[in-house]
């Protein structure tokens, strides 16, 4: 496996470096190890004994291709979900994020501004599932006490291992658990989105020109938390209850896998949401349920001679990926080593000959991604387009007021804004856009202290100005005298426009 991972991330820089068209650079650490597991299982699986040096060479070929192309292919969709080309996807949920985006496309299942997720209202007694953390911790604690209810009372104290709390507390617990793991998952990814866009920038700008990092599935969360849970309670019902019907047939005994239930139904709502809204969001969920309900079955008789728990704990590019090599497998079989060697061939020449095409097919400089000038200094607000400078891109972007408009501008506002950044727990997203603001205000040059809370805690805080997601400031109401909407709380660019154009409507800046 080390050498297919190092072998491979080798092969995809080459390719990078080498193709301009190959605009990503593939970040997801731990998938890049799972995808080079499923790798080596499907080579052993398909051809037999084959030299450990085939493997990891044929196998270093593939996923170096497949790290390339993956990030391409969902660009499109990944634009939407984002709103811009800043980081692309890296993530073995890839096709399934094409399939609820462009399936739910395909069918018409409804509109994305109408239908949009993020715009559901819930009672406010229930608005408290819009947060992740408790979410998954209700959603998971459900399924825990259902599975302990029905299951036979030895194979329940075996689980327990000798605790000696009650069965449904234990239950409890090991769901608590699970969704504080989740919640740490995220935090972490989540700050280290926030170091390496800006990291990374440093990296292309001298090694490889031109490229952007490609990341886990969970820079997209931020965009639509309702999405993501809606993914996740779609999936995980339709899992359930594709469970009885398996266990009911006595075809397979299915097993929940509660990560990529919820990583892959999160991914299925937001792809699905933002093409067609919450049905789309349904409607992704149901695909993964379904995905990793079948990819089980099969799976698990695919690779029945090497590592059938690749089919239990999945992801759908798993499949899709494993599937295809060994069908290919079965008819090069006989070949050996060598027809190991002409599939990496031919997965090297369809990548060669797509980033050719779309090297062909790239917009001229000065273009955005949909062919039309690139607008610069067109600022927002308040005097944007007539005050914006000639030079820097903050001025060319945000527009820089007359002298003594500013003059007015800083009499008027408090000598110190206080600043709140808010989100549903108040540990991750806060934490990261509390740190983007921080540097945009820096960059406005207006005075400010920070804080970042959940949204519970912030209906009582006191504020000059708070900035978060456009669901948290419908709960929050006006609670300060200046409210930001955000999207991306990682882009600098984008939360100094907001908070700017904000100030500046106030008189603020």
């Amino acid at each position: 496996m080390p050498l297919i991972i190092a072998g491979g991330f080798v092969v995809h820089l080459a390719i990078v470096r080498i193709f301009p068209a190959a605009r990503f650079v593939y970040l997801t650490g731990h998938l890049m190890y799972w995808m080079a597991v499923v790798l080596a299982a499907t080579i052993v699986e398909a051809f037999g004994d084959v030299d450990r040096w085939v493997v990891a060479g044929a196998g270093a070929l593939i996923i170096g291709c497949y790290w390339v192309l993956q990030p391409l292919w969902t660009q499109p969709l990944m634009r939407r979900v984002m709103g811009d080309d800043t980081v692309g996807l890296a993530h073995t949920t890839s096709t399934l994020a094409l399939a609820a985006g462009y399936g739910a496309r395909a069918l018409r299942l409804g509109d994305p501004v109408r239908h949009d997720a993020e715009r559901l209202r819930l009672p406010k007694a229930l608005s408290f599932f819009k947060d992740i953390t408790v979410s998954t911790a209700f959603i998971t604690g459900l399924i825990m006490l259902v599975a302990i209810a029905f299951a036979d009372a030895a194979v329940v104290e075996a689980q327990m291992a000798g605790s000696a709390v009650l069965p449904w507390v234990w239950g409890l617990l090991q769901a608590l658990r699970f969704a504080a793991g989740i919640a740490i998952l995220l935090f972490g990814v989540r700050m280290f989105l926030a170091e390496i866009v800006p990291a990374f920038r440093g990296l292309s700008e001298k090694v490889l020109p031109g490229t952007k990092p490609a990341l886990d599935i969970p820079v997209t969360f931020t965009k639509a938390p309702t999405s993501v849970m809606v993914g996740f309670i779609t999936s995980t019902v339709v899992f359930l209850v594709l469970m009885a019907v398996f266990a009911l047939a006595g075809w397979f005994v299915l097993v929940p896998p509660m990560i990529m239930l919820f990583f892959g139904g999160g991914a299925g709502g937001v792809f699905g949401n933002a093409v067609a809204g919450w049905r789309g969001a349904v409607f992704g969920g149901v695909l993964n349920g379904v995905v990793l309900a079948f990819g089980q079955w099969i799976g698990w008789g695919l690779y029945g001679q090497t590592a059938p728990e690749l089919a239990t704990l999945a992801d759908p590019d798993w499949y899709a990926v494993g599937w295809i090599l060994l069908g290919l497998g079965s008819l090069l079989a006989p070949m050996g080593a060598a027809g190991v060697w002409i599939i990496a061939a031919v997965v090297v020449a369809i990548t060669v000959v797509v980033l050719v095409v779309l090297g062909r097919q790239a917009p001229a400089p000065g273009t955005d991604v949909q062919g039309e000038p690139a607008l610069v200094g067109a600022g927002s607000g308040d005097g944007g387009g007539a005050d914006a400078g000639p030079g820097g891109a903050s001025g060319a972007t945000l527009g820089e007021p007359s002298p003594e408009r500013r003059a007015a501008a800083d009499a008027a506002r408090p000598a110190e804004l206080r600043v709140l950044a808010v989100c549903g727990a108040g540990m991750g997203s806060s934490l990261i856009l509390r740190t983007t603001a921080q540097a945009a205000l820096a960059d406005l040059g207006v005075a400010a202290t920070m804080d970042h809370t959940d949204v519970s805690s912030a209906r009582s805080a006191t504020a000059d100005v708070v900035v978060a997601q456009q669901t948290y400031l419908g709960e929050l109401g006006d609670l300060a005298p200046v409210m930001v909407p955000i999207e991306s709380f990682v882009d600098r660019a984008h939360v100094q426009a907001r908070i700017a154009e904000a100030l500046r409507t106030k008189g603020w800046l």
